[in-house]
């Protein structure tokens, strides 16, 4: 496999795996365990395994090898670790490094899992957390310490987009040894450039832009091969997060079209939040592409493109948001993000209902705030839709 290949040759063509019969399409190595040819070499290879030699699909299979070569070919990592699930990958990517003791820096805006890892897991077991507001550099500077274990941000927030300047707590993080971990499920994989700004370990929810069909639950942690195979392997193959070889079969087939995918949604994302914007019946629009958008010179020096994530808050309340909610025909309810479908979600009551009152009013997650994940529809009738739906309210 050329390292020269370009993104949409990677996608398609790098980790592939092919058995004697020459298969053009990916295989699915559908089994948990592996025969040897004798018992020495069963020992031999309990001692290490070599290249392609696999012991328990617990603790990798040709599959999952394939998909986590392909994301970490894109991510530009060295290494990859899939997981069952995107939390799977947060948890277990902190929980892997971490211990009694160590302190972490977080930006208070992350989606709700995320801040029950960090208030309610890691706190339990004596890992001191700060969460600050991940776009006030300053409050970087303050909280970060030099007994600072690592820093852990969405490099753009559920749900209301925020972009944090990844270079710059980078810098900062680096400063103190510090180890730099990002949920980088918005920025996705096609325009992502975490690593070259600095971070150290990049997560990705596989089951939203990888996948991108709503088929498979999936994870993946990117970084160095010391950090996934001399800290996340160990964890995670003895505490059960594996992600399933038919998962990965998917997430390998989703792969071959995401470029595509992800630049058709974007650019239906900018179209929409730029004919939203302006709107009387909305009190504000949300995305990165947008001039108005308070970060938006930041995300446009640290993504190649903005995603295909936008809210908008709905004036009128709850009541309102609903009555546009159930009015919506083309766009579907539901709390997933990066399908091939548009899906709008209301964060107040769903994703992040269980966060406290008074931490939704700190993050901006209001009872009129919709989370609109655009797919492959065409744009038009995706703003048409949507134009209908607050004519209902």
């Amino acid at each position: 496999m050329s390292q020269n290949w370009n993104t949409r040759t990677k996608l398609v063509h790098h980790g592939a795996r092919r058995s004697q019969y020459g298969e053009v399409a990916e295989a699915i190595y559908m089994t948990q365990g592996f025969v040897y040819p004798t018992a020495e070499s069963a020992e031999a290879r309990f001692l290490g395994t070599g290249p392609d030699e696999f012991i328990y699909a617990r603790y990798g299979n040709p599959t999952v090898a394939a998909f986590e070569e392909r994301i970490a070919a894109i991510e530009g990592t060295e290494d990859a670790f899939a997981t069952a699930s995107g939390m799977a990958a947060v948890s277990g990517a902190l929980m892997a490094m971490l211990r009694a003791g160590d302190h972490v820096v977080a930006a208070r805006a992350l989606f709700g899992s995320c801040l029950y890892v960090l208030e309610k897991v890691l706190a339990r077991y004596g890992v001191e957390i700060t969460l600050i507001d991940g776009t006030d550099l300053d409050a970087w500077r303050g909280a970060i310490r030099a007994d600072t274990k690592a820093v852990f941000l969405e490099t753009v927030s559920n749900p209301t987009l925020e972009v944090i300047d990844l270079a710059a707590v980078a810098k900062l993080a680096h400063a103190v040894g510090a180890t730099v971990v990002v949920d980088n499920v918005f920025a996705t994989p096609v325009f992502s450039r975490a690593t070259e700004l600095g971070a150290d370990v990049v997560i990705y929810s596989a089951t939203k832009h990888i996948d991108g069909q709503g088929r498979a639950l999936g994870g993946v942690i990117c970084g160095t091969r010391d950090f996934i195979r001399g800290t996340v392997e160990p964890y995670l193959k003895h505490t059960g997060g594996a992600l399933s070889p038919f998962n990965a079969w998917i997430m390998l087939n989703g792969m071959v079209t995401m470029d595509l995918r992800v630049r058709a949604q974007a650019a239906s994302a900018q179209a929409i939040a730029e004919a939203l914007q302006g709107e009387n019946r909305l009190s504000r629009v949300i995305y990165p592409g947008l001039p108005t958008h308070p970060q938006h010179a930041i995300a446009n020096a640290q993504m190649d493109g903005f995603g295909t994530v936008l809210a908008f808050e709905i004036a009128g309340g709850q009541a309102a948001a609903f009555r546009f909610l159930n009015a919506l025909q083309v766009a579907v309810i539901s709390n997933n993000l990066g399908d091939a479908r548009t899906i709008a979600t209301h964060p107040a009551t769903t994703t992040h209902q269980r966060l406290p009152q008074d931490q939704k009013t700190l993050l901006g997650i209001t009872p009129g705030l919709i989370r609109l994940s655009v797919g492959l529809e065409d744009t038009a009738d995706l703003i048409a839709d949507l134009r209908a739906a607050l004519d209902a309210i």
